[in-house]
């Protein structure tokens, strides 16, 4: 059945530290040209990988790659909260092809997700139930990560998986490009700060304030300059959009996790969330790019990137 890929970068700021009005009318034309090629392609189940900023998936059990059965979003930074739509047997017979396939992947029955998947659903379907889903969350930011070669190669079997159902299916990569916010590192963090990466949920309205108020500040900070987290490298991020552009995804086997975070900071192994997108359209054939957006956006710390691709046979 008929696949089609809709990629773009997420951020918390959204709303909260925007840049000129010039900047939000130009995304917001993006997202809506985005919509619109969704709309068209009408798809009757969501694919979405997206990553977790230790809202929803904490330490005391972390792996790599999971497939959520049912999940329900946490609603931080004021993002929409409650259940997604999940396909249950869809995401059961993804999560068993991909076993299949020689690929480590665990599943959950009450996975919870936070904006990383919710502001994308919103942004891109509407909102959390308005298409039937199976959410898989890619870790991206919890070390030790694993090669970015098998993100390539989850990819892939997700993609076959897809093919096998009987459903036009919409594959979304929600995460990235380059970026560095305040995302605590678990080797070097404070007792008290390992504690919560350990098990953090059901964090009090005043611990959720906090957290909004330190990035919104961080934001504030780095866009005047004064800031110590890595600055944007939109060159990084072009030569990743080229690569993902050209089909030629093996060359993304030869990266290095310590390259992403020295060329564009720790929060730039979320780009996973598109190699896996993208690898899994590739099980279609060759793909071709329907559209692409670009541009660093100091105010949301991140290079900030919208695409949509569909096969070339289409």
């Amino acid at each position: 059945m008929p696949v089609a890929l809709c990629t773009m970068s997420h951020s918390p700021l959204i709303g909260k530290n925007d840049p000129e009005a010039a900047v939000v009318s130009e995304v917001q034309a993006a997202f809506a040209s985005a919509r619109a090629f969704i709309d068209e392609f009408d798809p009757e189940l969501v694919i979405i990988f997206a990553p977790d900023h230790y809202n929803g998936v904490f330490y005391d059990m972390l792996p790599p790659f999971c497939v959520g059965a049912a999940a329900e979003a946490v609603g931080d930074f004021d993002t929409p909260s409650g259940p997604l739509n999940v396909d249950r047997d869809a995401a059961h017979h993804v999560a068993r092809s991909v076993l299949e396939s020689g690929i480590d992947v665990a599943i959950s029955e009450r996975m919870h997700v936070d904006h990383g998947f919710s502001q994308a659903l919103e942004l891109l379907t509407g909102s959390l139930s308005n298409r039937q889903t199976v959410p898989i969350f890619i870790n991206c930011v919890g070390e030790p990560l694993g090669p970015v070669a098998r993100v390539r190669l989850l990819g892939e079997a997700v993609g076959r998986a897809a093919l096998e159902l009987d459903k036009r299916v919409l594959l979304i990569g929600s995460g990235g490009l380059s970026h560095d916010p305040p995302v605590p590192q678990f080797q070097n963090a404070p007792h008290d700060v390992r504690e919560r990466l350990i098990d953090g949920r059901d964090p009090t309205p005043a611990q959720r304030e906090a957290r909004i108020r330190n990035v919104v500040n961080v934001a504030q900070d780095f866009t005047a300059g004064i800031a110590t987290i890595q600055p944007l490298n939109p060159t990084w991020d072009q030569h990743l959009l080229d690569v993902i552009g050209s089909g030629d995804l093996e060359q993304v086997d030869a990266w290095s996790n310590d390259w992403f975070v020295e060329n564009a900071g720790h929060s730039s192994h979320e780009v996973r969330t598109w190699i896996a997108a993208f690898a899994a359209l590739s099980a279609a054939g060759a793909y071709d790019i329907r559209s692409s957006y670009y541009r660093a956006i100091p105010e949301w710390i991140a290079g900030f990137a919208i695409a949509t691709a569909v096969p070339s046979r289409l």
